[in-house]
């Protein structure tokens, strides 16, 4: 049974932090608990209430944006499904379309959605039974990153236990609407969050994204009209069914309506993640929620949305934490986590660091993208090692413009490079210090300190 007291707790937090007030990591609700706690609420309304284009204007009124990176405007993201557009097609229609949930969460940095999966994984279902409603979609999937089993495992009961209670299945709460719901876990590959490379790997294909148009909302998995949204992102559903469009906006000061999980990982004295209202500046953030630098070090830079996202200094600490503030300020908001970077530590080691991580993950489907991310790792290695030259800095530089938007299939080298641009624009002192020196401040600096921790050692 659900503690009261803990419960009490829980729900006077709701209308403040809707996505993470009901998590418990180390027992999440089963179903009786998340029903006493407000939960199947937004469904109930969706289903028995409301038509699919009446929760298409709730969702569109909120102003929600998607969480998973490109903070594309959610409801004209399904506005675009042809069920929604076509009085002539039947709600019911077997096979209409497809929900997906994207769980699989691979960007360095970023550990937002497991904290849900894990945490409140009866939230997520209802919120793929309110989308699916407005989708007019049958049957829905959640693409699960691999390495996530004990998501997968409590998924999987919570979905069992929603098929017991009549939230999936057949005549869902004695309506017409039926759903059924799939964990599909993934062989795991970064390229696999890019919805289209998700689709062909749920299809049974190699993860390689596909040409657009035609969009996914309109020939996506199977050749049906597919919808698919990142975890957090549909998580807001429910919350939105229930208080409103009008309290969804409230939540935040600025342009940005609702809530956002931000995380801070790195050099930071309490790496974790919080939800608060969009907007909160990169300070609050890292000052007050991460605690600060970890002793004795000061900011050097961070990447404010995840591994593929460019570098912000100290001057951008009052930036706000929000789609267009970020963006203005030079860099995108990406998941919101933030990897933060000391003054005691290397840059280039950094970027050399997520690069390997780029150029493994790369799909190999166009050649900017396989090929440029090794080059890239092979000449920041050089560097790294000693082994550099000024004309590295120039080739790394046109290998940024051989990778940028519009000169690859998708978007992930271009996500790679940007932390190595803004690099070598921030902090282009420490890359022509490797070349000049062989070695940096910071090598340099550790190699004394392991000397004097020896010296002082062998004389005790």
């Amino acid at each position: 049974m659900i503690d009261p007291n803990w419960l009490t707790s829980a729900l006077a937090q709701a209308k403040t932090k809707p996505l993470t007030h009901l998590v418990n990591l180390e027992q999440p609700l089963n179903i009786e608990d998340y029903i006493c706690a407000g939960g199947y609420c937004g469904a109930r309304k969706a289903v028995t209430e409301l038509t699919p284009k009446e929760v298409l204007a709730l969702v569109s009124d909120s102003g929600l944006k998607g969480r998973g990176g490109a903070g594309f405007p959610t409801g004209m993201k399904w506005s675009c499904v042809p069920s929604l557009q076509d009085k002539s097609l039947a709600m019911n229609a077997t096979g209409n379309s497809y929900l997906i949930c994207n769980g699989d969460e691979m960007e360095p940095g970023t550990f937002k959605d497991r904290y849900l999966l894990e945490g409140v994984p009866h939230q997520l279902i209802e919120s793929m039974i309110i989308a699916s409603y407005t989708l007019s979609a049958n049957k829905a999937f959640i693409f699960l990153r691999g390495e996530y089993h004990v998501a997968a495992k409590r998924l999987q009961q919570a979905i069992d236990q929603a098929y017991e209670n009549n939230w999936l299945g057949e005549r869902i709460q004695g309506t017409g609407y039926r759903l059924d719901l799939y964990i599909h876990t993934s062989a795991g590959r970064y390229i696999c969050g890019e919805e289209t490379a998700l689709i062909n790997a749920l299809e049974g294909k190699r993860a390689n994204p596909r040409a657009k148009p035609p969009f996914p909302q309109v020939s996506g998995l199977f050749g049906k009209p597919t919808v698919v949204n990142n975890v957090e992102t549909l998580s807001n559903l429910p919350h939105i069914l229930k208080h409103g469009g009008e309290w969804f906006k409230n939540l935040s000061p600025n342009s940005d309506p609702g809530t956002k999980i931000y995380a801070a990982c790195g050099q930071v004295k309490n790496p974790g993640l919080w939800e608060l209202p969009m907007g909160v500046t990169i300070r609050e953030l890292l000052y007050e929620h991460a605690g600060g630098m970890k002793s004795g070090m000061q900011l050097k830079g961070l990447l404010p949305g995840g591994a593929s996202t460019d570098f912000l200094v100290p001057e951008h600490l009052d930036t706000p934490m929000d789609f267009d503030s970020i963006g203005k300020a030079g860099s995108r908001l990406g998941t919101g986590g933030l990897i933060v970077l000391g003054d005691k530590h290397c840059p280039v080691a950094m970027v050399l660091n997520l690069l390997q991580f780029f150029a493994q993950e790369s799909c190999g489907w166009c050649t900017p993208c396989r090929d440029g991310t090794a080059w890239a790792v092979e000449i920041l290695t050089r560097i790294e090692h000693g082994q550099g030259t000024s004309k590295d800095l120039t080739q790394l530089a046109e290998l940024c413009d051989f990778m940028w938007l519009g000169k690859t299939h998708c978007a992930l080298a271009p996500g790679a490079v940007e932390p190595l641009k803004s690099a070598m624009r921030y902090f282009k002192d420490d890359f022509e210090q490797h070349i000049k020196q062989g070695c940096c401040t910071y090598h340099q600096n550790n190699l004394l300190s392991a000397k004097y921790i020896s010296k002082v050692a062998n004389n005790g």
